[in-house]
Order: C-alpha cells, then sequence, then structure tokens
C-alpha cells in the first residue's frame, strides 16, 4: 500500500521557487544589505497620485519566484520597486515589528510601512491614502491566488490582509476572495 503525504503551501512554494528553508538543514549564514532608512512622513502630506507614487522596497530570498512574481505586481500598479535580495529576513522582520503569527516569504517597505506577504497592490494604495497609525498591513502565509500566487484556474483562496497596530495587535483591513 502506498502511503502519499500532503504538502502544504508553504513547502509546495519551496520545492517549486525556492521559498523558505529546510528546517533539517542548517540556516545558511545571512546575507547583508545595505540597510534601508525608514523616515515617517509628515503628518500633513499629501495622498499619492498615479503620477508619484512611492517607492516600494523588497526584501526577498535570491531564489523566490512567488516574491519576484509580487513584485512584479506591485510594479505594474505604478510603483517604482527596488529589491534587496537576502537570505535571512527574520532580522528584518523582528526590527520592523512584524509578529511571527504573520509572516509570509518577503516583506516590503513603503513610506513608513511594511508590508508583509502577498497584499494586493490596492490595499497598498488604500493604506498610503488613510495614512492609519499603524506599522504596516499582513498578508499570513501564502493563500492561494493571492498577488504573487495566482492558480492557472483563477481560484482565490479566501484570505484577510490585516492592519499591524503600532502595538502589535492586528485588525482586519480587507477581504479577497469571497
Amino acid at each position: 500500500m502506498s502511503t502519499f503525504r500532503l504538502m502544504s503551501l508553504a513547502a509546495c512554494c519551496a520545492l517549486l521557487w525556492g521559498c523558505g528553508s529546510n528546517a533539517s538543514e542548517p540556516a545558511p549564514a545571512p546575507v547583508l544589505a545595505e540597510p534601508v532608512a525608514v523616515e515617517a512622513a509628515p503628518a500633513a502630506a499629501p495622498a499619492p497620485d498615479a503620477s508619484a507614487l512611492p517607492l516600494v522596497t523588497v526584501h526577498k530570498s535570491p531564489t523566490c519566484g512567488c516574491c519576484t512574481a509580487w513584485q512584479m505586481n506591485i510594479q505594474a500598479a505604478g510603483h517604482p520597486v527596488a529589491v534587496v535580495e537576502q537570505d535571512d529576513l527574520a532580522p528584518l522582520k523582528r526590527a520592523l515589528g512584524v509578529p511571527s503569527g504573520m509572516a509570509s516569504c518577503h516583506t516590503a517597505m513603503v513610506g513608513e510601512y511594511f508590508i508583509e506577504g502577498h497584499v494586493p497592490a490596492e490595499d497598498v494604495a488604500r493604506l498610503l491614502q488613510e495614512r492609519p497609525d499603524a506599522r504596516g498591513l499582513a498578508v499570513p502565509g501564502m493563500p492561494v491566488g493571492s498577488p504573487g500566487m495566482e492558480s492557472p484556474s483563477g481560484f482565490v483562496q479566501p484570505y484577510t490582509v490585516y492592519l499591524i497596530n503600532r502595538d502589535g495587535s492586528s485588525t482586519p483591513f480587507s477581504q479577497h476572495g469571497r
């Protein structure tokens, strides 16, 4: 009798795209990248318009294809993008205050906010327009159908984008895939 083993989506991504790491192997030495200075925007800053969208700096593994696909989605929405490739994103996530239960495969910075994981570009635009007093947005894990995790069938797994508050708590920001 054959035994089948089901793999999680994250494990499939690790196998297919090189995201994540194998827990049985020692973690590779981190690749040091140029630090990204994050300055708070002035309180009276106007909302960005399509002709002057802010830079999105994406921190990702050099081998992760879904991170590159998310980056292309953000670029298609009109944002200039800078990419910092590094093997160990955990120190960056800790420094930015990304709650461990909200982590995903890549972390981006736009203005004073972090964008963790496969957050749709329209949610980034809303964040920048509303400018809440928060740390950023997060989509935990890697939901099928989210930007960068598109399915050939067009299926979108229901998922929530969370607003990460200054105190580390989270509140739902938007819903997708209903």
